[in-house]
């Protein structure tokens, strides 16, 4: 082979390469592009989960969910972590983000209700009677009352609120542990590390370990809403028809069953 034959051979193989190069770039972004990303309330979990699985059978694209706090997921989406929904526990963090013109406001939507429970280890539980003056500081022995940070966690502020109506925050707040999340309140409990919780009536369903005790009156705390929402910073062709589907008549039995109001 001589040398002008040798540099054409290594030309074609440098464009033959580059093009290779090239192709995959911008394949990889449109495969990425295929799943819908959402950042879901961690107390979203269960009926989520089994939501999504029958999106899939129907044809839907992959969806990939983190769960967390509402607070810390907000404070992600602000940081620029990439995701195509968010769902938040309250309507204080999606106004957050969309403060900061964060989402997209035509697809935001008051999608569902729940309720805040007293629970209790499974083997200990016995009623509570949960209205003005009742002593939690005194079912609580000198345990730790397992809530949700009661300043930014959802539950843990609609917790604070409750108790505060009632009278009984003052007696208990020193006794609070503070997790990061709904979830890692429950487990608290269920674990025997704490002897009562506060947590969503739909987190307390979904762990054989504990039991509600008693169920805090509507009217002690404000509206538990989760809205829900496209962000602004979506790339997802898929995720407008993702949230039509949350919101239809299909996907409603995943979360009426978890214990979930739909709201109208």
């Amino acid at each position: 082979m001589n040398i002008h034959r040798r540099s054409w051979v290594k030309l074609a193989a440098a464009s033959a390469a580059a093009a290779f190069v090239a192709l995959a770039s911008f394949a990889a972004p449109a495969a990425a592009q295929e799943k819908v990303t959402v950042f879901a309330a961690a107390s979203m979990k269960n009926a989520l989960d089994n939501a999504n699985k029958a999106w899939a059978v129907q044809g839907g694209k992959d969806v990939t969910v983190s769960y967390a706090a509402s607070s810390a997921l907000a404070k992600q989406i602000e940081s620029g972590a990439p995701a195509d929904i968010f769902i938040s526990a309250d309507l204080d963090w999606m106004k957050y983000v969309s403060d900061k013109k964060l989402v997209k406001e035509d697809t935001k939507f008051n999608w569902l209700g729940n309720r805040i429970v007293l629970v209790a280890a499974k083997d200990a539980a016995k009623p509570v009677d949960i209205k003005p003056g009742f002593d939690l500081a005194g079912l609580l022995k000198g345990g730790r009352l397992a809530m949700g940070e009661p300043n930014s966690v959802p539950a843990g502020k609609y917790g604070k609120a409750a108790l505060e109506k009632l009278g009984a925050w003052s007696a208990v707040e020193k006794s609070v542990a503070s997790a990061e999340s709904v979830r890692a309140a429950l487990a608290l409990v269920s674990r025997g590390e704490a002897p009562y919780g506060i947590v969503y009536q739909t987190d307390a369903a979904a762990d054989p370990g504990v039991a509600i005790v008693g169920t805090f009156p509507a009217d002690t705390h404000p509206p538990i809403v989760y809205p829900i929402a496209i962000l602004s910073e979506s790339k997802s062709k898929d995720a407008a028809a993702y949230l039509d589907y949350l919101k239809s008549a299909k996907a409603a039995p995943f979360f009426e069953k978890e214990g979930f109001t739909i709201l109208k």
